[in-house]
């Protein structure tokens, strides 16, 4: 089905808000099928929404709105739809129970205004919204439909999940599978090269990759006359895939690698504990980003200065004036030290050039990572050959990670 997406909101347009609902909504309709043509932004101006809707209708069969449907004034696209599709509005009582309850809890005064949220189009499928105030809603008319959804990207997300996504199964002409597999280690060149023998000539399934800071995502996806055929070709072709790049895949289910780490952390009842230098934390804040994360992390370190690294970690003084404090010597002595004050069965650490400047004779983007596993120890070496500083040090965080996971998977 040939899909418009409508973002509506004057503050996208001069920039101060980023839509990322648009990135949302594409990648979810197109895992299901739809077919998405255009992205439109169009600011509080109702004859330019008018126009814009009229243009995408033309070209499109479904059209997706999101933001314009608060209780403020210049929220008007309700309204433009309505008429658009020659619709008139009842008052949902469901609403405006919703309403109540939500300022009630809150201990806040409903101001009059949030009302007109509660007026819905006549015939429409009302998306009522757990996650704020404004509910969406969808609408049909000769063989068009709406949707209509608020412009918050959690309540956005909220409604497609809980109620957007059954109301567009019924479009789906086919039954969809798909799964989404994250690698890293290899970049997005390398890994469509080594799978081109099942990318070339493709026609379900299909593969694509997708490029991420310092990873990558492939995406497989058919669609059959039922959900175990579909279900039976990705899991095929899937298989063909680990054959091909499985050293590099860390998940077949779309998790983040610091979910999967304390995920099999938890699993093992293994605890791990963090020292680190160019990275500032990123990586124990990565760790303790996932719920359950003090299951398994013991401590953290940002030894930043060299004496930090002696007086914290106990880095003999030798090693950082004969070796250097960015050196794999330092990353495997502050890994040691670690280890040694933490108990942990995990202990990593890195020192590096973050950029955009380095040492004489170094380069930014040069990092190592130390690592005590039980009873085992090493380092691991990384040069980016980048000089952009928030793009090294969240790579150099993603390392961290994937050694983490290598060893406690023990495939290193």
């Amino acid at each position: 089905m040939k899909t418009s997406i409508i973002a509506v909101g004057t503050e996208l347009l001069f920039g101060q808000t980023v839509n990322t609902n648009a990135s949302y909504l594409s990648e979810n309709l197109n895992l299901m099928g739809f077919d998405v043509m255009y992205h439109f932004v169009v600011g509080d101006n109702p004859q330019r929404l008018k126009d814009k809707l009229a243009e995408a209708f033309r070209d499109t069969d479904l059209v997706i709105l999101t933001g314009g449907l608060g209780p403020t004034q210049d929220d008007l696209t309700k309204e433009i739809v309505a008429e658009y599709m020659g619709a008139d509005f009842y008052r949902d009582e469901k609403v405006i129970e919703d309403l109540k309850a939500f300022f009630e809890r809150r201990g806040r005064h409903m101001a009059e205004n949030n009302l007109k949220q509660a007026y819905l189009p006549v015939g429409c499928t009302p998306l009522y919204n757990d996650s704020g105030t404004a509910p969406g809603f969808a609408l049909e008319k000769d063989g068009k439909a709406v949707i209509c959804f608020p412009g918050p990207p959690r309540e956005l997300k909220w409604l497609f999940e809980n109620g957007a996504r059954q109301y567009l199964e019924k479009f789906m002409e086919k039954k969809m599978c798909y799964r989404v597999i994250r690698t890293i280690g290899i970049g997005e060149s390398d890994l469509e090269t080594a799978l081109l023998p099942l990318i070339d000539g493709q026609t379900d399934p299909t593969i694509a990759t997708y490029a991420k800071e310092g990873e990558c995502t492939l995406r497989v996806a058919s669609q059959r006359d039922t959900n175990e055929e579909a279900s039976a070709a990705v899991d095929e072709m899937t298989a063909r895939i680990t054959d091909i790049v499985g050293g590099y895949i860390y998940s077949y289910d779309d998790e983040e690698l610091d979910e999967v780490v304390v995920r099999i952390l938890k699993e093992k009842h293994l605890t791990i504990s963090a020292a680190e230098s160019c990275t500032g934390g990123l990586f124990a804040a990565s760790i303790t980003d996932v719920p359950g994360a003090s299951e398994v992390i013991r401590e953290s370190y940002v030894t930043y200065s060299s004496e930090a690294k002696i007086s914290v970690l106990g880095v003999p003084s030798e090693t950082i004036d004969t070796f250097g404090v960015v050196s794999p010597e330092t990353a495997e002595a502050m890994a040691e030290g670690l280890s040694r004050i933490s108990g942990s069965d995990v202990c990593i650490s890195v020192t590096g050039y973050a950029g955009p400047d380095a040492d004489e004779g170094h380069s930014a983007g040069e990092a190592y990572i130390g690592y005590v596993y039980k009873d085992r120890k090493g380092h691991v070496s990384l040069d980016t050959s980048r000089n952009f500083r928030k793009w090294n040090r969240n790579y150099f965080m993603l390392r961290m990670l994937r050694t983490v996971y290598l060893l406690i998977t023990d495939r290193m």
